[in-house]
């Protein structure tokens, strides 16, 4: 997927939300001809507001340009939020000090996924998602559609090492938990607290080595049915509530 196409934002929510965090990254944006409704009208009278020229179009057109994605008759192309430094990293886990909650995810390659893991992150009062730097989605138009938003208000780190990321934050005193199905305690019988860093592995492979060595504890999520695994999103939900029912933000 091109560049221009990681930049586009589209979808009611997705959209507003942008509008909401940050309307002078919209670098353009179009509507769909004749469509009608209270909250696209909202929307035109926002992006009007920031000075931008809309650009009325069909919606094949912006089927099109989206991909065949659920667009809802709007599309945006924004500048993309920058992604979290080593030193921005390094302040937000001494800003937060034992309130740090973070969540990495080692190699989900699928941007839908990483866009669903990003909105939960999001509604789980996450303080920053961790990906490494290779073998992982970026923020393409499919995540960040995925993502309803949270891609504009859940910073992300990319790491050009996971597992040497996870020792520099256990060295600073966050303790790091893994998900693997392998693991003898389960999610429910582990005491959580924080500052914590929640590790989830990608579909169909779970840790890598490396990444699970990085781990203090390893738990896992009981499965009773015939399925061996989640989707990592909801994986992510079910690790997240958890330690937010334990540890409320």
């Amino acid at each position: 997927m091109s560049d221009s196409r990681g930049r586009l934002v589209y979808g009611i929510h997705a959209v507003k939300t942008v509008l909401d965090r940050r309307p002078e990254a919209v670098d353009k944006a179009w509507l769909q001809e004749n469509a009608a409704g209270d909250r696209l009208a909202g929307i035109a009278a926002a992006l009007e507001a920031q000075g931008m020229q809309l650009e009325r179009v069909s919606r094949s057109a912006l089927d099109l340009k989206t991909g065949n994605g659920r667009h809802q008759g709007v599309v945006i192309e924004v500048r993309a939020a920058q992604e979290f430094t080593v030193r921005e990293l390094e302040a937000l886990v001494v800003d937060r000090g034992r309130s740090l909650r973070l969540l990495a995810l080692d190699r989900v390659e699928d941007p839908r996924n990483l866009g669903a893991c990003l909105r939960t992150a999001d509604a789980s009062a996450v303080d920053a998602v961790i990906v490494p730097r290779t073998r992982a989605s970026g923020l393409t138009a499919a995540a960040r559609k995925a993502a309803t938003g949270a891609a504009e208000t859940v910073p992300v780190y990319r790491a050009p090492n996971l597992a040497r990321t996870l020792a520099w934050l256990k060295d600073a005193g966050v303790w790091i938990v893994g998900a693997d199905g392998s693991a003898q305690r389960s999610l429910y019988e582990y005491e959580w607290r924080t500052p914590l860093a929640v590790v989830v592995g990608g579909e169909g492979q779970g840790l890598r080595r490396l990444t699970r060595e990085s781990c203090d504890e390893l738990v896992a999520i009981p499965m009773h049915g015939a399925v061996s695994s989640l989707n990592v999103s909801v994986a992510c939900g079910v690790l997240l509530y958890e330690l937010l029912r334990q540890c409320p933000a």
